[in-house]
């Protein structure tokens, strides 16, 4: 498996959780990380900001840029992806990341909620993508990974929260069309699910799940730092779940990744 040494990595919504995981994880191979996210001022509620986020890249033994971006502007998305591109001489990764959630039915769904959730999952994944495209055309190795599960058309997974998911399979229809798109460019674009619940605010959502029951996002990093340092040319349009990646890279204990270790692990939405 190689590394990420000197790569640039666009990833959204990278001030906390996941994204801040996976850029960590790219951090510790020498990679430049923008941490493209809204978080500019600590919330009590939600811990963590582009600026504690870069400190932790940072001494983590990456480079960082903190860009506070809302992926639902246009202008601050492309002004995003220039300025990265000239801070970092280009850029090499995206990491679609960034995800609004509301797990509720189609009476207890306001609009405001159903429109935020397809601005930022399905939409804001398709701009940045189009926004980092010239780059990534330019890019050795180019990627993009988008935070999203396979496509599965069982209606258990619809009439829960039919909003949420017609806009969490957006990212993922995405990865179908870009994929296909790309190929002539060289350019891989995939997607990453977890097995598992993981523990992040996003939790808090989901009724019942206590963290002890959860994986870390550490095996969510390691899986992407595993896809993304392939060869573009030979994987694309996979929809890659993060226990089997890393079972394929010779992981065979993933006690390491739980929140407490012999706990009952609660599988997370979308996979049968």
């Amino acid at each position: 498996m190689g590394d990420l040494t000197g790569k640039t990595l666009f990833i959204t919504g990278a001030s906390r959780g996941i994204g801040l995981a996976i850029a960590l994880r790219a951090a510790r191979d020498g990679a430049n990380i923008v941490i493209a996210a809204k978080s500019s001022v600590a919330n009590p509620k939600l811990p963590g900001t582009i600026h504690t986020a870069a400190a932790a890249v940072e001494a983590a033994g990456g480079k960082a840029l903190a860009l506070q971006v809302d992926i639902r502007e246009e202008s601050q998305v492309r002004a995003a992806a220039v300025q990265a591109a000239e801070h970092f001489g280009g850029i090499d990764i995206v990491v679609n990341n960034a995800s609004a959630i509301w797990l509720a039915g189609t009476a207890e769904t306001p609009v405001k909620r159903y429109d935020l959730m397809h601005q930022v999952n399905t939409r804001g994944t398709f701009l940045v993508t189009q926004s980092c495209l010239p780059y990534l055309r330019q890019a050795a190795n180019p990627h993009v990974l988008m935070l999203s599960p396979p496509p599965n058309l069982d209606p258990k997974w619809f009439a829960p929260h039919t909003a949420y998911t017609i806009a969490k399979y957006g990212m993922s229809l995405c990865v179908l069309g870009m994929s296909a798109e790309f190929a002539p460019l060289g350019i891989a674009v995939n997607a990453l699910w977890p097995r598992t619940v993981i523990a992040t605010a996003a939790i808090g959502m989901i009724e019942g799940v206590q963290p002890e029951h959860c994986r870390r996002p550490d095996i969510v990093a390691d899986a992407a730092h595993a896809i993304l340092t392939r060869p573009a040319g030979g994987y694309s349009g996979h929809f890659a779940i993060d226990e089997e990646v890393l079972r394929e890279a010779g992981v065979s204990d993933f006690d390491a990744y739980a929140v407490q270790p012999g706990a009952a692990l609660l599988p997370d939405l979308f996979l049968d």
